[in-house]
């Protein structure tokens, strides 16, 4: 017969061996929520960078005069 000493030790082992699983279970998911998180903002960055670089090259690329009601407009090249 296990004595009531014996018996709190287990219940405190079985619940400390569940509750360590359950914290890592939820590191592992805090850790890939922050891994995810970071690359979508970095990708967002990226696009933000891509766009920038694309608006200058078409601005860049576009003529330095246009007709306009039959009127040639320039612009300056900045």
């Amino acid at each position: 017969m296990v004595g009531k000493f014996e018996r709190n030790k287990d219940t405190v082992q079985e619940f400390t061996e569940s509750a360590a699983n359950h914290v890592g279970r939820i590191v592992v998911i805090i850790t890939g929520a922050v891994r995810d998180v970071t690359r979508e903002i970095g990708d967002l960055i990226t696009d933000g960078i891509e766009m920038r670089e694309a608006a200058k090259k078409a601005e860049r690329d576009a003529p330095l005069g246009t007709v306009i009601n039959g009127e040639f407009e320039t612009r300056d090249r900045n």
